[in-house]
């Protein structure tokens, strides 16, 4: 079987690129920076179901992505977490949390209803991380 992002994710994200094993997508909620990785692996729904190369290509990505969102969006905490309970794909959300957004401190998932980015702020969410991460290939 040949990989597909999960149609639940494709619904709620806009994919920004691909690093060398996952897509890079951004969650379709202004109301946090929330990003996913998925490893472009079909059939995978657990971390330890990744080779060991894939594995450590996760986390290296992982930790890239995490120092770039940390550096642009200055936030309070960042939560990551690969959790898959009803979109059973392996998927890692990395969601930068403030102080004053609408759930802190509570997790975010599903509180509230989505509040889709503007055109122009997807653009601009765009370029800020593609600046930070030379090893992301952007989406036409």
């Amino acid at each position: 079987m040949s990989f597909q992002v999960h149609p639940q994710l494709v619904a709620d994200s806009i994919q920004l690129g691909q690093f060398e094993l996952c897509e890079l997508l951004l969650i379709n909620d202004s109301q946090y920076p929330w990003f996913v990785l998925v490893p472009r692996r079909p059939d995978i729904e657990e971390i330890y179901q990744l080779s060991d190369t894939d594995q450590k290509l996760l986390w290296s990505e992982s930790a890239s992505l995490s120092s770039s969102l940390v550096d642009i969006f200055n936030g309070d905490k960042l939560n990551i977490a690969a959790i898959g309970n009803l979109v059973p794909q392996l998927h890692v959300h990395h969601v930068v949390r403030f102080k004053h957004d609408p759930c802190w401190p509570a997790p975010i998932w599903g509180k509230l209803p989505m509040v889709k980015y503007e055109v122009e702020q997807i653009e601009a969410l765009k370029r800020k991380i593609v600046q930070k991460l030379p090893k992301l290939t952007p989406s036409a």
